[in-house]
């Protein structure tokens, strides 16, 4: 389900930011928003908070789908370059994370790898392939185009919920890497490697909470705001690509 759709923009640089109607997502859309980018938000569920955050911002329209489904994947691409008649950065934010201790090997179920993987590697990989005509249509006006992927601290560390979230976070990091090198000049792609990020969802996560008051350097979780100024860097570069900047608060220092 689509809002009407607006009317395409010459001069604002336009922005997809997937999973974007909550938490990290939510600070993505409003920092690129107030840094002047016209946005395109997504969600798989939660319409009513896509329109209503859609309404808040103003330039921006929502789309719903389910990055499982390759058909909606391509419709959610091809209905925000029409939203605004052009795509100048694309930020696979959305992912999903399965809860297993790392020693349940047995709980790690294929079924658990193959949906991992289709959301957290499978669809950033085929997001970008439906949006590189437009990234490098938007690279033809004087700039680079831009990919950013929310990929995790597990990705780099042995750390995580369960080893097959921080096996896609890890094919994800490897995965911006190679597309950075295949679509320069015209893409640059990077990714943000995020620790532990306060949200809902973290609420009660009292030991992962305590290891970042009393081991981080910077002593506490992230906000998703500052999350939001990490994309919002790489966003602006035009020059930074294939990079994974881990934003641990200097954990991984300790």
């Amino acid at each position: 389900m689509t809002m009407p759709l607006q009317a395409p923009n010459a001069d604002r640089p336009v922005a997809l930011v997937t999973g974007s109607t909550s938490g990290i997502g939510a600070a993505i859309a409003r920092r690129l928003a107030d840094d002047g980018h016209a946005l395109v938000l997504h969600s798989r569920g939660s319409v009513d908070a896509g329109r209503a955050l859609a309404a808040e911002l103003g330039k921006a329209v929502y789309i719903q789908a389910d990055l499982q489904d390759d058909v909606q994947r391509g419709r959610l691409v091809r209905e925000g370059v029409a939203a605004w008649g052009r795509l100048d950065v694309l930020v696979n934010n959305a992912g999903i994370s399965r809860v297993i201790p790392h020693g349940d090997l047995a709980a790690a179920t294929p079924a658990v790898w193959h949906e991992l993987y289709e959301v957290n590697v499978v669809a950033p990989f085929r997001l970008v392939t439906e949006a590189e005509p437009a990234l490098r249509a938007a690279a033809a006006r004087g700039r680079p185009a831009c990919v950013v992927n929310i990929s995790s601290h597990a990705g780099i560390r042995p750390k995580g919920a369960s080893i097959p979230y921080a096996a896609t976070k890890a094919a994800l990091n490897h995965v911006t890497r190679l597309l950075a090198l295949t679509l320069a000049p015209d893409i640059r792609v990077n990714a943000v490697a995020p620790g532990l990020v306060d949200t809902p969802l973290t609420a009660d996560w009292t030991d992962a909470q305590r290891l970042w008051k009393e081991r981080s350097p910077m002593r506490r979780a992230a906000s998703p705001a500052d999350i939001a100024q990490a994309v919002a860097l790489l966003v602006a570069s035009d020059y930074l690509t294939g990079e994974v900047l881990l934003s641990d608060g200097g954990l991984n220092l300790t």
